[in-house]
């Protein structure tokens, strides 16, 4: 019988689950969309029911499609991050999921600024935004009723693997890679911070102990081998949160590289074991690595990647035109688009905190068509990437960062890594490979439980560099100055949001 490992992935666009051999080759996958409920602009959450249904139901698809008969040795999970849920004293959900998506904590985002913003960096190592905290006292003063009844604020991931193991409240776990995020969380000791609950007047009994990745919180129940078909007492890790665990599986282990995410989320980060919070832009957040004594230095843009589907299903006809077709019209046009800015804050602006900045284009004329603005969209990323850069090198004088490897859906487009590549001035990278949030999940569950002793290796063998860009010196001597116009753009579009 072949030992494998399940991971499965709780992503804000579906759950999809992979079963591993012990090499991390994938033997089958299975996949199920999200349902994300959005009835106004700035709300969306998911119902937990749903969240731990897919989970039941890709896994049962996973098992059902295996090739051969198989010995699963661990299950790994991960999710999404930046939202929080609540769960009863019994484990189940008392709140519905808030995702990172919705922005109506926005009150309590100025109100955790004002109040101890910079103790919050400081401690958590992540600046205040729509994260944890402010939804947690949006939870707390919006809706007091729901509150009473949360026994643990937990993530999604949180919430899964202890309805899998029939865990009660009293055993919730919080991985520690989430901690930046929480609002409340001492990043540097590993533990809630007595002083930022107290601050918020937040009880430190509603906080679920926090815990490594690679901890093993329990086994599967007979209830969850009965809806699957995996067989009771299978170990099952506390998990990491997705953008962890997908730079960890992309083989982050080297300090200074950089690292793009190009997925729902444009996320950009390096590794570092030094923690250095960012209280002086209030840009970088301070993720932790999933093995302890390392960090992710990130930024992101919340939806980045959603402003290219978006352009492409609204602006190109139905059915929609394919992203090859995009940039193969885009590809021709000179760095800058011709004048055309694209703001791709559609959600507000996350690092730095701008809650009122959205989306827009500007700069447009007769002669744009819309293979600027496409490029536009594309080129506003990097134009922020660029940003988030000069804030690493402030914060890291001595770190190089000269090469960039992108991995997620959008780095398959070679025409956006090579402008990544023009507008940051360094060579880029992109792998083939498979989702790199499932082998680092699957990389933690087998180092947990002792069936991969050296997940690096592991890891490194798994992935194959599809191409390596270097970097056009000319193009990027032409947008110096569009990163200046585009940041310029940024504080006019703040100010007339607010009018």
């Amino acid at each position: 019988m072949k030992e494998t490992i399940i991971a499965v992935d709780i992503g804000t666009q579906g759950t999809k689950a992979v079963l591993f051999d012990l090499a991390l080759q994938t033997l089958v996958s299975s996949f199920e969309a999200s349902v994300l409920i959005q009835p106004e602009p700035g709300t969306l959450w998911q119902e937990p029911d749903d969240i731990y249904g897919s989970v039941l139901r890709v896994v049962q698809a996973l098992l059902h499609a295996a090739p051969e008969p198989v010995e699963v040795l661990a299950l790994g999970v991960d999710s999404q991050m930046a939202g929080i849920m609540g769960i009863a004293a019994d484990g189940e959900a008392a709140t519905v999921y808030d995702s990172w998506l919705d922005s109506r904590c926005e009150r309590y985002v100025t109100l955790m600024r004002e109040r101890a913003g910079r103790r919050v960096t400081e401690i958590t190592g992540g600046p205040v935004t729509f994260t944890h905290g402010p939804k947690i006292l949006w939870w707390k003063h919006e809706h007091p009723e729901a509150y009473r009844r949360v026994a643990k604020f937990v993530l999604p991931h949180g919430y899964v693997v202890g309805k899998i193991c029939g865990l009660d409240a009293r055993a919730a776990v919080f991985d520690h890679t989430g901690l930046q995020y929480s609002g409340f969380g001492d990043n540097l000791h590993l533990c809630w911070s007595e002083e930022l609950l107290e601050t918020f007047d937040i009880e430190a009994d509603k906080m679920a102990r926090v815990v490594s990745p690679f901890a093993v919180v329990g086994t599967t129940s007979r209830a969850f081998a009965a809806a699957t078909g995996l067989r009771a007492g299978t170990p099952v890790t506390a998990g990491a949160g997705d953008t962890a665990a997908s730079l960890f599986g992309a083989g982050l282990f080297a300090q200074n590289r950089l690292l793009d995410c190009a997925g729902t989320a444009s996320v950009l980060c390096a590794l570092t074991d030094t923690f250095v919070p960012d209280t002086r832009f209030g840009t970088v957040t301070m993720m932790r690595a999933p093995e302890d004594g390392f960090w992710y230095p990130l930024a992101y843009i919340s939806g980045g990647g959603l402003c290219l589907r978006w352009f492409r299903d609204q602006f190109t006809g139905t059915p929609p035109v394919s992203y090859r077709a995009l940039d193969e019209e885009a590809a021709g046009l000179e760095p800058g688009s011709e004048g055309v800015v694209f703001v791709p804050h559609f959600a507000g602006r996350v690092l730095p905190s701008d809650t009122a900045l959205k989306g827009g284009f500007t700069g447009l004329d007769w002669k744009h068509s819309r293979a600027h603005l496409y490029r536009a969209v594309m080129e506003s990323i990097a134009y922020e990437y660029a940003y988030y850069l000069s804030v690493l090198r402030a914060l890291y004088p001595t770190g190089d960062f000269g090469q960039l490897v992108s991995i997620g859906g959008g780095a398959q487009s070679e025409l956006f890594l090579q402008i990544k590549a023009d507008v940051l001035g360094v060579g880029a990278s992109y792998y083939r490979t498979g989702d790199t949030a499932l082998i680092g999940s699957a990389a933690i569950a087998g180092k947990a439980v002792g069936v991969i002793d050296d997940p690096h290796a592991r890891i490194q063998d798994t992935l194959q560099v599809a191409r390596t860009l270097p970097c056009d010196a000319a193009a990027h001597a032409r947008y110096g100055p569009c990163v200046r116009r585009y940041l310029r753009v940024l504080e006019a579009m703040s100010a007339l949001s607010r009018f």
